[in-house]
């Protein structure tokens, strides 16, 4: 349920940033208006000290000056790399900005996580929406979309994306949330293969066994760090989790669901945290082997990952 609206702060062209609270079954969860960023989520440990367990800033400012982590942000309209910011569609070929080395990252430089949603309360939580125009970005089509935020009767954060266009397109929507649950984790993914990458991060098209590489997840162990790729997820659907974080110094456990077909992990050096990126395959407009992510006039766009916290 919600428990709070509050304006949390201003960006520095004035725009009011709002942050929504929302509290279940010993899950708070905080929602901001900028970027549909989660900006804090709170769970108590194995002994019920109660921490945040996602990486953030304490200030709309933080986000604002230190766009390039994605701390918690919603990304589109294309989340992950589109190779050279170049991709075709229907005989067009549509140009982006390069805004991750020779590639267009995340939306590109003002993606979904740069811009103040509209709120509205639903049940349970709250539901952002804005319309993408048509060539925000360099992307063909107005977007109309949105992203739902609740609280299910376990304390789970379950995320539901949907969007419609009017001209043919390319959409992929992920959250960005880096999970730190209190020490060094353990991670396990339910995945036999993974996307290997050329050297600019983008997939080179081949579907590689994890077997006897260091990204074999199928039981657990730690999860390290150094890690920017994308698992092709054995059971895709929501019925079934997906993986599954673990820190032993706490107990703390996060357990992913998800209709996604793909699971970008994102394990960098520099941060404490790890984000569990639910999406289609990066590069997915120039691989026509990989699952499209095309949407067409009169269909819907329909997505949905949840997050479940528990204890060990």
């Amino acid at each position: 349920m919600i428990t709070g609206v509050e304006e949390w702060g201003r960006l520095s062209d004035g725009t009011v940033v709002h942050r929504w609270t929302l509290e279940r079954a010993g899950t708070r969860a905080r929602i901001l208006t900028y970027g549909g960023i989660v900006q804090s989520v709170e769970r108590p440990d194995r002994d019920g000290a109660v921490a945040d367990i996602v990486l953030g800033f304490d200030r709309v400012a933080g986000y604002e000056e230190r766009p390039e982590p994605y701390f918690g942000a919603l990304v589109g309209r294309y989340a992950n790399r589109i190779r050279d910011g170049v991709f075709p569609l229907d005989g067009r070929t549509h140009r982006l900005a390069r805004n991750g080395g020779p590639n267009s990252l995340h939306g590109g430089e003002r993606g979904f996580d740069k811009r103040v949603w509209r709120a509205r309360e639903v049940d349970g939580g709250v539901r952002l929406s804005r319309v993408s125009p048509d060539g925000e970005e360099g992307f063909p089509g107005r977007l109309e979309v949105s992203a739902t935020y609740t609280l299910d009767g376990q304390g789970a954060l379950r995320i539901a994306y949907e969007a419609v266009t009017d001209a043919p397109t390319v959409v992929n929507l992920t959250n960005h949330t880096y999970w730190n649950l209190g020490g060094a984790p353990e991670l396990r993914i339910a995945a036999d293969r993974f996307t290997p990458l050329d050297g600019t991060g983008v997939p080179t098209g081949e579907l590689a066994p994890v077997a006897g590489t260091r990204l074999d997840f199928r039981t657990p162990r730690p999860a390290g760090t150094g890690i920017d790729h994308n698992f092709v997820l054995d059971a895709p659907g929501g019925t079934e989790p997906v993986a599954e974080l673990y820190a032993p110094a706490t107990g703390r456990v996060v357990t992913v669901w998800t209709t996604e077909p793909g699971l970008q992990v994102y394990a960098p050096d520099h941060l404490d945290g790890v984000a569990l990126e639910t999406q289609h395959f990066p590069d997915s407009p120039n691989r026509p082997e990989f699952p499209s992510t095309v949407l067409r006039p009169g269909e819907v766009f329909a997505s949905e990952t949840r997050y479940g916290f528990g204890l060990r």
